[in-house]
């Protein structure tokens, strides 16, 4: 007892050094993620805009076929364990137990390959049934065999990055995310320019094997790392005094009872995609539409959902340094500091999901048809739109409830919006007059509840009350502004470039510009009214930040 009181009180000795280099070290880590998220989000975008012109609508429907089944198969097959693995390994190493460390990393990588398999050989036995008898439409075999042998190839490489996000080495992560992204991409359009004399479906097929290409791509990436490096943890073994090594059952349970939450979180956005998949195309028959479905199912999910991952991303970016820095304020139990975090990062997810949102959906049709040569598109990204403000939210919220040590009202909040997802797009998808907007509602409508109730229990958990004025109101008359300025900026372009180049140029340069234009407004409108502050400019990477916000505040734009 003594022996381990010994231990304790080295431990809490260490507390304020390890905080304050681990506080640094975790923001400068979260920003090579967020970054290398945002780069990887938006390489996916254009290879989604490079798939859209060369396979269409229904290549693209069969692609999206594919993704959700992947997705969900995939969170089953890793089920929270990477995230179970970053946290014991980063508890082993603040006690300098490497070979413990080590031992959980093994462990949970023995895991990972058993169900990893076993998962990618149930997708690639059941990809005929779920093509004929789900999806009602064959041609969707092709692809769902193609993707099938990701699964396993992404689930250890998803044990290796939690094993270095324990270390709060975040590099091998995002350099391994980089190169599987860009394998992919470069691999799907080889792929699709070499099968598409075949018939769309294999050229489908050839986009979801790019998923393939690329997790064997990363999987070398970070396992070269991890051989480089492995040395190096040998020693530090050798070189410190371990505890006893836990039993394997010991260990087997720890990661368990980690993962299973997180799995369980995470499983409830893709399963709720995998519903949708199987409810659009059943749907849109009664809707008179069922030669049309599968092409439908592509605009919703292939080039509408790729649109609005772009600003969610920005605005979960935007708010991920404010995590660590309410459990921060929550260890410290400085109830005031708590709650200003809270309203600060509720703040900027307004301040930028907001205008994100109403930007979409009054230049949906201008987008789609500069991204993706598709006009229709436009419908149902004209709704789901709006899905920006309340995922954002959704997302912040989720985070401070994690900060928080609560991490499992998010998971049933999500669940009360995932039932009313499914019920709006099962009764709205069958009629005619809003068909494919019906699924787009769903997902509007099943954020803005999971959001609404995230909301209430962060107000609950920590008193904090939202300034109406900073954080709805002005970012509200400012987008209302900012809209009428997109709008005529883009007649304006629109009409100008049509006596000098084709529509669609016109239609390119008006969407830039006008977008351009728009964030400039806004941006100075919110930081003269001081709704954005020197504080929030200083959440910038690096020194950018800083040097920023004084050249700003130098100008007279931005207030003390």
């Amino acid at each position: 007892m003594e022996k381990v009181n010994n231990k304790l009180s080295k431990f809490n000795e260490k507390r304020g050094h390890v905080n304050l280099q681990g506080s640094s070290k975790f923001v400068k880590g979260a920003t090579i993620l967020a970054f290398t998220g945002l780069t990887v989000k938006f390489i996916g975008l254009i290879l989604k805009i490079i798939l859209g012109r060369l396979i269409g609508d229904d290549g693209i429907g069969l692609y999206m076929y594919a993704y959700p089944v992947f997705s969900t198969l995939l969170i089953i097959a890793t089920a929270g364990v990477p995230v179970a693995v970053s946290k014991l390994v980063a508890e082993k190493l603040t006690l300098n137990d490497y070979q413990g460390a080590l031992k959980t990393f093994k462990v949970s990588l023995s895991i990972m390959m058993i169900t990893g398999f076993i998962f990618s050989l149930m997708l690639a036995l059941s990809a005929d049934y779920l093509s004929e008898n789900v999806y009602q439409d064959p041609r969707a075999y092709w692809p769902l065999l193609s993707i099938s042998p990701a699964i396993f190839l992404v689930t250890i490489m998803a044990s290796l990055r939690g094993f270095f996000q324990g270390q709060q080495n975040m590099s091998p992560t995002a350099l391994s995310q980089l190169i599987e992204q860009l394998f992919r991409v470069i691999v799907s359009i080889g792929l699709i320019y070499l099968l598409i004399p075949l018939g769309i479906e294999y050229a489908a097929a050839g986009a979801t094997f790019g998923a393939v290409a690329g997790a064997l791509a990363g999987l070398i990436t970070i396992l070269v790392i991890y051989i480089k490096q492995r040395n190096s943890f040998k020693l530090q073994i050798n070189a410190k005094e371990s505890p006893s090594a836990p039993r394997l059952k010991e260990t087997v349970y720890r990661i368990g009872s980690l993962a299973a939450p997180v799995m369980v979180g995470s499983m409830i956005i893709p399963i709720t995609n995998l519903i949708d998949s199987v409810i659009v195309p059943a749907r849109l028959p009664d809707a008179g539409l069922e030669a049309n479905a599968t092409a439908l199912f592509g605009q919703l999910l292939g080039f509408a959902g790729s649109i609005i991952h772009l600003p969610i991303m920005l605005g979960i970016a935007l708010t991920m340094s404010m995590v660590p820095a309410v459990s921060e304020a929550n260890a410290l139990q400085n109830h005031s500091l708590l709650r200003h975090r809270v309203e600060t990062s509720q703040r900027l997810a307004l301040i930028f999901s907001i205008p994100s949102a109403a930007g979409l959906f009054l230049l949906s049709d201008s987008i789609t048809l500069m991204l993706f040569d598709n006009e229709t598109a436009g419908f149902p990204l004209s709704i789901l739109a709006w899905s920006v403000i309340f995922t954002v939210l959704y997302k912040n919220t989720t985070g401070i409830h994690q900060g928080l040590g609560k991490p499992g009202i998010p998971v049933i909040n999500m669940l009360y919006g995932g039932i009313i997802k499914i019920a709006v797009t099962w009764l709205l998808t069958g009629l005619p007059a809003v068909n494919i907007g019906g699924a787009a509602l769903g997902t509007v409508l099943g954020t803005l509840v999971a959001a609404i109730l995230n909301i209430r229990s962060t107000a609950r958990l920590t008193g904090f009350k939202m300034d109406y004025r900073e954080s709805l109101f002005n970012p509200l008359l400012a987008t209302v502004i900012m809209g009428i300025l997109v709008q005529v900026s883009y007649l304006a372009v629109n009409h100008f470039a049509a006596r000098y180049a084709t529509y669609q140029l016109g239609n390119t340069a008006g969407v830039i510009i006008s977008v351009l234009l728009g964030a400039l407004f806004y941006s100075l409108f919110l930081m003269r009214l001081g709704t954005i502050k020197k504080q929030d400019i200083h959440l910038l990477p690096g020194k950018y930040g800083k040097v920023f916000a004084d050249w700003l505040e130098k100008t007279g734009w931005l207030k003390s």
